[in-house]
């Protein structure tokens, strides 16, 4: 039986190391730029990302003021905070981050067909 006796580390974690890495000042925040299809040529722009020191209220109010469209800021579990815009406003909107100082332009991802 002492043949058989094989110890089994317990408290080991293989992923601990690279997830202290990732967690670093290193690791870039992207700000996330999705379109959703609605009903027929109807669509949603959704905006995650932002970072919390800004309010997501204001600067909706200068996206809806900016493209004439209608939007809401929407608390969701996973993602945090998300701005939804009515339309196709992808493009609109990661002009109107980058000229307003919030968002690098490296740092935008755009998402969609």
């Amino acid at each position: 039986m002492s043949d058989l006796d094989i110890q089994i580390p317990s408290a080991f974690d293989p992923f601990a190391e690279s997830n202290a890495q990732d967690s670093g000042a290193g690791s870039k925040d992207y700000v996330h730029i999705r379109i959703q299809q609605r009903n027929g040529r109807k669509s949603l722009t959704t905006v995650q990302g932002l970072k919390k020191d800004y309010s997501y209220n204001k600067i909706l109010k200068d996206l809806k003021k900016e493209f004439c469209c209608n939007g809401t800021v929407v608390q969701d579990p996973e993602l945090g905070q998300v701005i939804q815009l009515q339309g196709d406003q992808r493009k609109n909107v990661s002009t109107f981050l980058v000229q307003a100082g919030i968002v690098k332009k490296d740092n935008i991802k755009i998402h969609g067909f």
